[in-house]
């Protein structure tokens, strides 16, 4: 765990009722998790935000819903609270009765689902759990969306994916790459990585990683 600077015990949150209502806040519901999260651990948001390495600003507009966060920060941000990134994914039942957990097989219904908002990207989980060798991920990324503005890299493993719909923007070591639909890539986990979409339409891409990154 990082060192921090230990802050006085003043609640630097701005208040709820201050803020106002987004269409971020309303689809996404991730800051509400980690505003919650923050408030189980009794940390203000400086502790939070120094640990994880980002600003106050930015990570009280994370959680009031007002600004889409890059999977570096989301990572940053649940380990500064010792939390696994995959509470933020939630089970979409669309209305149905809870379905029987099933080892080897994902529902429909069963997805965990992790929504970044407008300018940000959807992502599913298509793979079950106890698979921890690999994970196959269903991502939206809507215009103007990107994985972060810094390269990001793993120490094992690979990636590959297909792009089903739109057009995808891909670097990998400093060389981008446009990937149209029904074209495919693989690259190791270890090279310097980024990502985002191309165009006015949303771009769906199938991916999947070794190990499980979620």
């Amino acid at each position: 765990m990082r060192q921090f600077v230990s802050t006085d015990a003043t609640e630097l949150d701005i208040p709820e009722q201050a803020a106002q209502p987004s269409q971020q806040m309303i689809a996404t519901g991730i800051g509400k998790v980690l505003r919650r999260r923050r408030k189980v651990k009794r940390m203000s948001l400086r502790e939070v935000a120094t640990r994880a390495e980002i600003s106050i600003g930015l990570l009280s507009q994370i959680e009031r819903g007002i600004s889409s966060p890059s999977l570096k920060s989301l990572l940053l941000i649940s380990e500064a609270l010792e939390m696994p990134v995959s509470w933020l994914f939630s089970g979409n039942h669309n209305g149905t009765d809870v379905l029987p957990h099933e080892p080897y097989v994902v529902r429909a219904a069963q997805r965990r689902r992790m929504d970044l908002g407008i300018g940000g990207m959807t992502k599913e989980i298509l793979s079950p759990d106890e698979i921890h060798q690999i994970q196959f991920m269903r991502f939206v990324i809507h215009p103007g969306g990107k994985s972060g503005d810094s390269p990001a890299r793993h120490p094992t493993g690979a990636k590959c994916g297909l792009v089903m719909s739109g057009c995808l923007g891909l670097e990998i070591d400093g060389q981008e790459h446009v990937v149209n639909r029904g074209d495919s890539f693989a690259f190791r986990a270890s090279s310097q990585y980024r990502f985002w979409a191309i165009g006015e339409s949303d771009c769906e891409v199938y991916w999947v990683t070794t190990p499980a990154l979620y």
